[in-house]
Parts: C-alpha cells; structure tokens; sequence
C-alpha cells in the first residue's frame, strides 16, 4: 500500500513538472495562436454556411445516407471518404458546427507547425511562433470558408504534420522511439492512402532528418546511413503507398496525364512543365504576398473599411504581445544564425518544390483565383519556412519582427475581407433558393433548371444542383436524382450538348445520376438586387437586358414554365435560416406564379402589395407581370405608365413590350378603351416594326 502511494506521489509530481514546463513553453504561443486564427477566419462564424462542395457532400451525406457518400468518393479517394463517415457521425449538418471545426484544425496545424520549428531550431521560439503565424495567415489559399470540404483536408494535412513531429520527438528520445515512431508511421500513411495533396510532400521528409543530424560530427558516409536508418520506416511507408496507387488503386478521376505526354511530345511538355512550375514557384513565393496589398476589390463600404483595419490593428497587437513575452533567441556567434537562417530557407524551398508535384502531372495550375486556389494548400509550409528564413536574413532583429508583423497583420486583415464576401455569398444564395420557392412552390421531377452564372462566387452548378435537390426532394434517398441545375455559358458543348429542345441529359453526380432531356427544362434568371425571374419563352427571348455571354436569352427559347406546380412541396432546409420578412421580391414572385395560372385577382393585389415598397424594381422587366396584371384587370392607364417606366429605362425593352402587349392583346376582351391603348403602345414602342 505505502509503494503504491509512494509510486502514486511521484507520478504526480511528475506529471505536474511536465504541465508546468508545457504550460510555460507552449501556452503562451499556442493563444497568440488561436486569437490570429480567431481574428482572420472566426469573426463572421454565424453568417456563414456551406459553399461550393459543401453543399453536394453534405447533402449526399446526410440526405442520400453513408452508402450514397461510399459510392461518391469510391472513384477518387475511398478512405477519405471513411473519413467523412466519421466526422458526419459526431457532427450535424449545421453550418456553423463545421465552421468552429475547420477553425480548429486550423489552429492545431499551426501549432503543430510551431512544435516542428522549435525542435528543429530549439532556443528560438519567436522564430517559431513567426513561421506558424505565417503558415497560419498564408494569404494565397483563401478558401478556408468552405469549412465542411478544408476541414477535413486540414485533418490529412493535421496528419502529415504530426507524423513529422513524432520523427523528431522519436529522435530526441531514443529509449522510446518505437512508443513515438509508430504512430509517425501510422499518420503517415494515412496521410499518403488517404488523398494526393500532400503526397509528394511527404518527401520533404529527408530534409528534415538531414536538419536533425546537421549539428552531429560524423563523416559523409556515416551520415548517409544514418540519414537512410531514420528515413527507411518511412520511405518503406511511402514505397507502399505508391504501389497500391500504380497497381491496386488509380484516381479515376484525375489521372497522371504526364507519362504519355513526354512520350508523345518529350520537348514541348517538357518546356510547358517547366514554365508551370516557375510560374507556380512565383505565384505561392511572390504573388501570394503581394496580394495582401491589393485593395482594388475591397468593398466600398464603411463598416468593411474599418472591420478590415480593426482586424489589422488588433492582429498586429496580438503578435507583437506573443513576441515580446517569447524570450529572445539564445545568444549563438552570428555565423551559426546565419546558417540555421540558410537551413531554414532551404528546408522551405525544398517543401515548396516537392508541394506542386500532385498538380503538375495531372496538368493543374496553382492560381490565387477561386477554385484553383486550393491547389495552393500544399504549399503552406514550404512557402512559410521559406519566407521566415528570408526574414530571418535581416540583421537587424528588430526590423525582422516589423516586417513579420506587418506582413502577417495584412494577410489576417485580407483573410478577413474574403471572409466577408462568403458571408455576402451565402446571402445571396439564400435569397436565391427562397425566391425560388416563392416563385415555383413546387417542380415537376426530373427538371433541368438553366440559371445564369456570375452571380455567387463560390459555387458551382453543382454545389446548387445540390440545394435544389435538397429543397424540392427532401425524401430522395435512391440513387435517382430528380433535378440538375446547369449554367447554361459552362455547360454547353459537355453536359449540355445544344441548347434546343429535344435532347436527351444525362448526368452523373457519382452518388447518383440524373436523366432528363431539355424539353423538360426551366430557365431561371438571378441578378441582385433584382428579383429572382423565371423567364417567359414569349417575351425574354428579345430581351437584350440578359446579357448575350450568359446564353439566357437562347435557354428561354426552351424553358416551360409548366414544370412548375402550384403545390408547396418544397421544403426550405434549416441551415437557410427562417423564412425571410416579405419584401417586395416576395409579392413580385407571388404575383408572377398566380399570373403563371391565369388568377388575376390574385395578380392585382400582389401587385398592389409589391408597388408599396419604396424599393422600385431594379430590372424594368419586373414591371412585366404587374403590367399584365393591370391589363387585365382593366386599369389601362396603369399598364400603359408602368409600360413607359420600363421603356424609359432602356428602349431595348421595346421588343419585349410589343410582345407582352400582344399577349394581353389575344388574352382580353375587345373594348373602345382596349383599341386606343393598342394603338397608343404601338405607336409608342414602334411595334409596327416588329
């Protein structure tokens, strides 16, 4: 009993020696960290939702169930999509959950960034707490947001990050380098079984061991086998790894394109591949920072101008506080810093050449633009190390913490701007899908629904063929999918062959697949602050407001306002929030459907409802269906000014007009009054020319 609590007593003290020297040396940089991840990603939490393949995964994931996600990623990334399993089962399909958890891995990367460099460079924990912080704040990946997809690559990328600790704590440790280098191995490969971002990467570690052992007196030889004793665990790993991608498992998604390119044409893709990698080398190393200097699209408004300069200020304390309350660099002749500077720079140099390899031999670019800047997310480390050890060069270490803080305040401020414009996307998308459900309460299966394209930033027609399906077939849980949504200026010539009825379209969304035809399509054009339209196969075709790059005006040539029923089966999903307050957009839909059914009465008085709002239309074609309306309620007078305001905004609505003016022509009843107003239009908008 008296060992027991004597064993018992020491333990304790133990472990309450190693917390207080955790705490003491790993507290402090670990909050400045997690205050800089709050401040550039984590302010705008509750307005944000899902983007881009958010939207499709979650949906197949929680919508369609676990097999339909299996099936989603049993043609690209099978364990990854084990992944997915996991996490979907500890978190709910709410925006903001996964919001605060992409932010987390976020935060436990950099500081898993931060243990690497202060082993690899013990003494100096502001070097350390500068490389993390850049690594952090790393301006050229901007896609942090979409938080369902980067979570889940933060937690591979989490993996090859620790893997690379374990090694070094392994090394450090030698009496218990079995307890920490197997789950180093373990990580590791499922770092390299899991998704190819951070394949190659793993490369880099022989960089690191060549680090660890530079201090130790040893001759060439010696050092090469110990270098191939520390690496061969987990080159062997590697080795493994790719076998099973050459033999046992391709990506049949994105294929290594490369190989038959140099046998076909060795010269010319030999150059092409060069330019890409210097042009890559220059975009993550150069461009990547020099963008947080580009203000040009910094939104005009107030409160955005100084949200910006507040996070600025605010990250520029922070780190200034973490530095100072650091201890400073142990003291070491000059020459010794200015060897670990090289080390450190070419250690990132290193990581930034091996980064890009998964996207140069499928032929993808890194690029600073959404959605080819998630290529860039292999780079972070490199980038960082390199960028700190340049820093570093600077002899005096007062300018080196200026240039940090300055450099990693403008990257968090420019953070926090793009995560503004998520926010604003994922309004914008929100009062997409409400308008439609105002506007098409319900619509037939297996529609293709055409919209235009330019409006959200970070979607694509898939991301909102997801949503759609969401929306109009909540229930759906076969592998039939029973609607698409295609942005007609992207999709023609592939999944949309032409853009004329009769046509069969099939498509495959890997979780399932729809089949339709685009006699059974339903064009719908968004321009906000404009209201949501359904276009009219009579009247948009002429409407030379739709700008022609769009191919709207050709998809109302096809579009059937019949697949719409005036059934309210659609069902809004709670991560759209509750129903928005009615605004004029809501009583312009209401009377655009009841118009769609011939209810005038119903016509009138939405209209009446929508002109009371100071908020006039910003599309003069919005004025159409309350001119009908008017018309057909008899108030001519009213019809013929509405019809003046729409032809005052633009007179390429003359066209239009006289169409519209046609249709009221055949659909009422003759009448003295009638007459004079038709020929008053007439004369008015030159439809004699017609």
């Amino acid at each position: 009993m008296w060992r027991e609590t004597k064993r018992w007593v020491r333990f304790t003290i133990y472990l309450r020696v190693l917390l207080n020297k955790w705490f003491m040396k790993y507290l402090r940089p670990f909050a400045v960290l997690l205050l800089a991840t709050i401040l550039a990603y984590g302010l705008l939490i509750p307005r944000l939702g899902f983007y881009w393949d958010d939207l499709p995964i979650t949906w197949i994931r929680y919508q369609l169930g676990p097999e339909a996600l299996t099936r989603y990623f049993s043609t690209n990334r099978p364990l990854w999509g084990v992944l997915h399993q996991v996490t979907t089962q500890l978190m709910p399909q709410v925006p903001v959950y996964w919001q605060v958890f992409a932010l987390f891995w976020r935060w436990v990367c950099a500081m898993v960034v931060y243990a690497i460099v202060d082993r690899l460079w013990p003494g100096r924990p502001r070097w350390a707490l500068g490389i993390a912080l850049l690594f952090l704040v790393y301006p050229g990946f901007n896609q942090h947001w979409t938080a369902y997809l980067y979570s889940h690559f933060y937690i591979v990328l989490f993996f090859f990050l620790f893997s690379l600790l374990c090694m070094l704590l392994a090394f450090e440790s030698p009496n218990r380098y079995w307890i920490w280098t197997v789950p180093g191995l373990f990580l590791s490969a499922l770092n390299l079984w899991m998704m190819e971002y951070f394949y190659v990467l793993e490369l880099t570690r022989v960089g690191v061991i060549v680090m660890i052992l530079r201090n130790e007196p040893m001759e060439l030889r010696a050092r090469l086998i110990r270098i191939m004793k520390m690496w061969m665990p987990y080159l062997s790993v590697f080795l493994l790894a790719v076998f099973s991608r050459l033999f046992i498992f391709n990506n049949q998604t994105y294929g290594i394109s490369l190989a038959d390119q140099l046998n076909s044409a060795p010269a010319e893709t030999l150059g092409a591949l060069i330019q890409s990698i210097g042009l890559s080398l220059k975009l993550v190393l150069k461009n990547a920072w020099v963008h947080v200097f580009d203000l040009r699209e910094m939104p005009i408004e107030s409160s955005w101008l100084n949200g910006y300069y507040l996070v600025v200020l605010m990250t520029a304390f922070v780190v200034t506080t973490g530095f100072l309350l650091l201890p400073r660099s142990d003291n070491r002749p000059p020459r010794g810093n200015l060897r670990d500077v090289f080390w450190m720079a070419g250690l990132g140099a290193l990581a930034v050449f091996l980064a890009g390899w998964p996207f140069w031999m499928i032929g993808f670019k890194p690029s600073l633009e959404w959605p080819a800047s998630r290529f860039v997310l292999p780079f972070l480390l490199g980038a960082s190390l390199l960028f700190g050890g340049i820093a570093r060069m600077i002899p005096w270490e007062r300018l080196q913490t200026i240039l940090l803080v300055s450099m990693i305040s403008l990257a968090a401020g420019k953070q926090y701007l793009t995560s503004l414009d998520y926010a604003r996307d994922w309004e914008i998308q929100k009062e997409l899908f409400w308008q439609m459900t105002w506007r098409a309460p319900g619509i037939q299966p297996d529609t293709l629904v055409l919209l235009n394209e330019g409006v959200l930033h970070y979607y694509a027609d898939n991301s909102l063929s997801a949503a759609l399906n969401w929306i109009y077939a909540p229930d759906t849980g076969s592998d039939h999918i029973p609607y698409a949504l295609f942005h007609p200026r992207s999709r023609l010539g592939g999944s949309l062959p032409k853009l004329e009825a009769g046509l069969s379209i099939r498509y495959n969304y890997l979780a399932g697949h729809f089949e339709g035809s685009t006699s059974r399509a339903l064009a719908m054009y968004f321009s906000p602050p404009g209201c949501l339209r359904v276009l009219d196969p009579d009247i948009e075709r002429t409407n030379r407001l739709i700008p022609e790059p769009s191919f709207m005006r050709i998809a109302a040539r096809i579009s059937d306002p019949g697949l719409i029923l005036n059934e309210p089966f659609a069902q809004m999903p709670k991560v759209y929030g509750p129903e928005p307050e009615h605004d004029y957009c809501y009583y312009f839909e209401k009377a655009d459907l009841a118009r769609q059914f011939g209810d005038w009465a119903t016509v009138l008085q939405m209209t009446e409802l929508a002109l009371s709002f100071d908020m006039h239309p910003y599309d003069p074609a919005e004025y159409f269906v309350f001119i009908e309306g008017y018309a057909h309620a008899g108030e001519w007078s009213r019809a013929v000014e509405l019809s003046q305001r729409a032809y005052a905004f633009s007179t390429e609505l003359g066209r239009p007009l006289c169409r519209l003016w046609t249709r009221i022509k055949t659909e009422t009843t003759d009448s003295v009054k009638r007459s004079e107003v038709f020929s008053e239009v007439e004369s008015m908008f030159l439809c004699s020319s017609e």
